[in-house]
């Protein structure tokens, strides 16, 4: 680099939108280990624990409205930081429970209000310094989702292994929040360098506007009928493995395999959203979604599980990339922080009914068919919704990116 030049502030933002995704998500995949442990040393079963997780989701949810309006008043940072501090202290917090409502206080309040934030203010940031690779730079961003399931549940399970749960998830809390206050710092929006930058960064509908649009209700519909699959798969494939024969590292690796397919997902699904649109990129989500569901409710040899969990993976990292890019496409980025919310509420109200069904289905029947057999029909009828979205409209002529 030559004297007078200065690094592009943008790729700093995306290496620390990676990091908060990298944390959140891979310290949240892990979460699926602790359900043995909970069954063994508390005889709680996988609903109360699911059911916990659900409300989790749901609350997230809930935060995600209010972290969208401070973002798009206040700004990344304050929003992140505190963020942060709050979804380290829950790990803490957990590391310390005993009974029932202790687990249900730290999932749906702490861990719910820290993650909140992962997407709808990470995401839309990125919206906003990327004009033209909107989708792109968003896959790149949820490769750090990726490489967080396939790291960190490793991790925590060697942790488990060697220190005791308690142990390696109080130490995990507090690494936690050391990376993703330190991440937050990188956050900001970007300057109005133009007035026809500042323009093009404010054009499109106000949040009135788009909630009385029937494309803004069906994206939520959307949204509710995947995030299902989503939230349930991952909480529960860890011990659907373990009661296939699979070890508990191994059975980990089913959360690996899943990342490390994500990451072609995210990529694939966020380079050709740019050029196809959200109502193609939907198609090529949803494709593979149910073919694992189906794949789900046939298997019984181990080494398929992997194989079908690696489609899924597909389906899951395309999914979480698109809907950013899809919401400015739709949209633009007036409100684009407080569309994201809502659209993100709406998925966490399905996402809270996944776990809780597939968890009562176990308990009551020993397997997760019934589970898997629904998700599958909430994934039909989300494609069919997704099909009835308008075409990708025209690109509106901005500048070009600096």
């Amino acid at each position: 680099m030559t004297a007078g030049q200065r690094a592009d502030p943008r790729y700093l933002i995306v290496f620390g939108a990676c990091v908060i995704q990298f944390t959140m998500i891979g310290l949240l995949f892990g979460n699926g280990l602790l359900i043995k442990v909970y069954e063994v040393e508390f005889g709680w079963s996988r609903t109360l624990v699911a059911s916990a997780s659900s409300l989790s989701m749901l609350m997230m949810g809930v935060f995600a409205i209010l972290a969208g309006r401070l973002n798009d008043r206040f700004g990344p940072r304050p929003v992140l930081i505190v963020s942060g501090i709050v979804y380290g202290l829950g790990y803490v917090l957990l590391s310390q429970i005993s009974v029932p409502w202790q687990l249900f206080v730290v999932f749906g309040l702490f861990v719910a209000a820290g993650i909140s934030t992962h997407d709808v203010v990470t995401l839309s940031v990125i919206a906003r310094w990327f004009e033209r690779r909107r989708g792109m730079m968003t896959g790149v961003v949820k490769v750090g989702t990726a490489v967080g399931q396939i790291m960190v549940p490793l991790i925590m399970a060697l942790l488990i292994a060697g220190l005791g749960w308690r142990r390696a998830v109080l130490a995990l809390g507090l690494i936690a929040a050391v990376m993703l206050v330190a991440a937050a710092m990188t956050m900001r929006m970007p300057p109005a360098v133009a007035p026809g930058r500042a323009e093009a960064r404010h054009a499109g509908m106000t949040f009135a506007e788009a909630r009385r649009s029937r494309v803004f209700w069906t994206i939520c519909a959307i949204q509710f009928l995947f995030f299902p699959t989503l939230t349930t798969v991952p909480l529960h494939i860890v011990p659907h493995g373990m009661d296939m024969g699979l070890s508990a590292p191994l059975a980990a690796v089913l959360l690996s395999v899943s990342g490390g397919a994500s990451i072609a997902g995210r990529l694939t699904v966020g380079i050709f959203s740019d050029r196809i649109g959200g109502r193609s990129a939907y198609m090529l989500c949803f494709a593979p979604l149910i073919a694992s569901l189906l794949a789900f409710l046939v298997i019984d040899v181990q080494w398929m599980l992997f194989g079908a969990i690696a489609v899924y993976g597909f389906a899951h990292g395309g999914f979480f990339t698109l809907v950013s890019p899809t919401i400015a496409e739709y949209f633009g980025m007036r409100a684009h922080s407080s569309i994201f919310g809502i659209v993100l509420f709406c998925g966490t109200v399905g996402g809270a009914i996944g776990p809780v069904l597939a968890g009562w289905v176990f308990d009551t029947q020993g397997s997760y068919t019934w589970a898997f057999a629904t998700l599958a029909v909430f994934a039909l009828a989300g494609l069919g919704l997704a099909l009835s979205l308008p075409g990708r409209r025209p690109a509106p002529a901005v500048l070009p990116e600096f």
